[in-house]
């Protein structure tokens, strides 16, 4: 009996410890959350100042960390706009097709503080008749000084992406200037952004 017992002791010890050891494995396949910097991505326009904007919007996927060029886009840039893969098209000239379900999520704070998807009901998409990142107000990615003639990024606007695909994540903007100025002038180069970003590839709700 003293035998058997020992036997079932042992056998227990087993399972007990490969369990755990399957669990710490699973624990160390999750991709870590990693904030990298994107430069200079590129948003020409052609018109403006009381003519209508025109031209290819630049698309970018969170996931490829890349412009891309087919449909598997997160957010897309022109001039000061910038628009969802998901939702309905506003009717803006050179406006692509919408195929993802993407949306944004506003929220303010320091980026590296930002830890929690906020609550769905928070998220919106780009529709017939409004921007799902406005183009004026508080929530505006931007200041404009009409005595400088600069657009600043707002500090501490942060933007929680819902990808085209279902992922998340969350993007700050640096700067509208090339090379990411200091402090930008007129004779800086605009419509060249530079933001920081984290991609959390699982669909979990925490960065």
């Amino acid at each position: 009996m003293r035998t058997n017992f020992l036997k079932l002791s042992l056998l227990a010890l087993v399972i007990f410890t490969t369990s755990c050891s399957n669990d710490d494995k699973k624990e160390e396949l999750v991709p870590a959350v990693i904030t990298q910097k994107f430069t200079n991505l590129p948003a020409p326009a052609t018109g403006g100042q009381g003519q209508p904007e025109g031209g290819a919007f630049t698309k970018f996927s969170f996931s490829e960390n890349k412009i891309v060029t087919s449909d598997n886009w997160d957010v897309a840039f022109r001039g000061t706009v910038i628009i969802v893969n998901g939702g309905a098209k506003i009717g803006i000239v050179d406006e692509p097709n919408r195929t993802g379900n993407a949306a944004v999520s506003i929220v303010s704070g320091a980026f590296s503080t930002i830890k929690s998807i906020p609550l769905a009901s928070t998220f919106k998409q780009d529709a017939a008749t409004i921007y799902a990142f406005p183009k004026s107000g508080d929530n505006a990615w931007y200041d404009y000084n009409s005595n400088t003639h600069i657009i600043s990024s707002k500090a501490g606007k942060i933007f929680v992406i819902k990808t085209h695909d279902g992922k998340y994540a969350k993007f700050e903007i640096l700067s509208y200037y090339k090379d990411a100025p200091a402090a930008p002038d007129l004779t800086s180069t605009g419509r060249y952004y530079t933001f920081n970003f984290a991609y959390q590839p699982n669909s979990t709700t925490t960065f």
